[in-house]
């Protein structure tokens, strides 16, 4: 899971502290790429294959001076054609595994029926669907704890101005106890985040229960995790029927 960083400079906003508070390992072109919608790999690609094959040559022989204009001959006879070419096919590629990406987790959703179903997942599709049902409304999502199978901040949300930290537990039988949710309360003090939410299959003691009284914090139960999904579900019959 990626190491967590903190922020100390305290002449920093509290937005850019909580940007940066989450620490993450640097994505590769395509990855970065792939969260993109599909959509933006296609026009990425087109658009970058472009600019390579034809748009820097013209580019240099225009405005790059004598030296600028032998180079930008070059270009122009396709001496970056190769580079074009890998540029498409990456952002292509990226946008094939954002598809396959995105119809996945619309699946995964679509098929929750109950709380049996939520336990019969596996901890990373759990983790993909709280991000998902988080997603449908109106979060920007960042999952970061898909490298175990338990750990600390699992999801960051962001939405309007604020950041969310969540962890997923996908406990079929054990309570979630007091001392979880006082570990993910130090981590929300310690990153400047506003708020934690702790989702769970199951129940919370009555001490984790009473310890987040006046505190930023819910607790999700299963009941409550099903009736977010059966929310999002609705909203995609809806969309399908308008």
């Amino acid at each position: 899971m990626p190491i967590l960083e903190d922020r100390t400079c305290e002449s920093s906003t509290k937005t850019d502290a909580q940007e940066g508070a989450v620490g993450r390992r640097k994505d590769g072109g395509i990855e970065m790429v792939s969260k993109l919608p599909w959509q933006s790999g296609i026009v990425l690609g087109v658009a970058g294959y472009a600019a390579m094959r034809y748009g820097l040559g013209w580019f240099m022989t225009t405005f790059g001076g004598p030296v600028g204009q032998t180079l930008g001959t070059s270009l122009a006879d396709g001496a970056y054609a190769p580079v074009a070419w890998l540029l498409l096919i990456a952002c292509w590629l990226a946008a094939l595994i954002s598809y396959l990406d995105s119809r996945r987790r619309r699946r995964l959703l679509a098929s929750q029926t109950g709380l049996r179903s939520l336990s019969a997942m596996d901890w990373r599709e759990f983790e993909m669907l709280v991000g998902e049902a988080f997603r449908r409304q109106g979060y920007k999502v960042r999952e970061i704890g898909l490298g175990g199978a338990d750990g600390g901040i699992d999801l960051v949300l962001q939405k309007d101005g604020t950041t969310v930290l969540v962890q997923c537990k996908q406990w079929r039988t054990k309570l979630v106890d007091v001392r979880l949710v006082r570990e993910m309360y130090g981590l929300l003090m310690h990153h400047r985040a506003d708020a934690v939410k702790i989702v769970a299959i199951g129940h919370y003691t009555d001490d984790a229960q009473r310890f987040v009284q006046g505190k930023p914090i819910e607790l999700i139960s299963g009941d409550a995790l099903m009736a977010m999904v059966r929310e999002c579900q609705a909203s995609a019959r809806q969309h399908k029927q308008a």
